[in-house]
This record gives C-alpha cells, sequence and structure tokens, in this order.
C-alpha cells in the first residue's frame, strides 16, 4: 500500500512540475532576481573590497567597471542591484565627498561600461597587479 501512495505522490509532483502555472514561473523568475541581486551586491562589494586593498593610483574607473560587469553578467537581477549601487554611491560622493561634477561623469561612464558588457580592462592602468 505505501508503495503505491509514493508512486502516486511522486506522478502527482512530476505532473506539477512539468506544466507549472503561470504563477508558479512567476515566483521562480522573481527569486532568480532576487538571487542574481544578491549576488550582484556581493560583486559590487568584491570590487569595492579590492579597490580599497589595492590602493593604485588611477584604479578606480577600473574597480567601477569590473563590478558592475561582473555584477550584471549574472542577470537582470544583478544588472539592477550594479545600478543602484552605482547610482546610490555616485550620488553620495558628488554631494559629501566634493571630487566634482567631472569625476562623477566619469565613474558613472565606466559603471555603464561595465554594465553593458564592455571588457573592464579598458579602465585597467599599467603596472596593477595581476591578483586584480
Amino acid at each position: 500500500m505505501r508503495l503505491w501512495v509514493c508512486i502516486a505522490l511522486l506522478s502527482a509532483v512530476l505532473c506539477v512540475s512539468a506544466d507549472r502555472p503561470r504563477i508558479a514561473r512567476g515566483i521562480v523568475q522573481a527569486g532568480k532576481f532576487v538571487r542574481d541581486a544578491v549576488g550582484g551586491a556581493r560583486d559590487m562589494f568584491r570590487a569595492y573590497k579590492d579597490m580599497r586593498e589595492a590602493n593604485y593610483k588611477g584604479a578606480d574607473k577600473y574597480f567601477h567597471a569590473r563590478g558592475n560587469y561582473d555584477a550584471a553578467r549574472r542577470g537582470p537581477g544583478g544588472a539592477w542591484a550594479a545600478r543602484v549601487i552605482s547610482d546610490a554611491r555616485e550620488g553620495w560622493q558628488s554631494r559629501v565627498s566634493g571630487r566634482g561634477a567631472e569625476d562623477t561623469r566619469l565613474d558613472q561612464e565606466a559603471n555603464r561600461w561595465g554594465r553593458s558588457g564592455g571588457d573592464p580592462n579598458r579602465y585597467r592602468p599599467k603596472g596593477l597587479p595581476r591578483k586584480y
């Protein structure tokens, strides 16, 4: 009897998973978006941490492009996280740090370049250790 109950339950699960209703697909897509966004935020943090660790003059734009590139490769959620984090950081930097509008514009250019799939090495300064 237990065997037949197990077979019936397994058959039901297989049938339901094979023909997911639209709402189930939406939930799965939303979960993937959130997972990608969290991974993208981690990519952005890793690029920031590496930039601080490297402490290399002229490497700022490279790390901006690399963080955005890595995050966007995860998918729409990663690209969204990269855009939100980049915009927030540049908004704060332009108001508080006093680095100026030109620096913010160049940082945002590097951010967009990385998010669009452009090679971050375009901004890589000569002499930056290979580790990065």
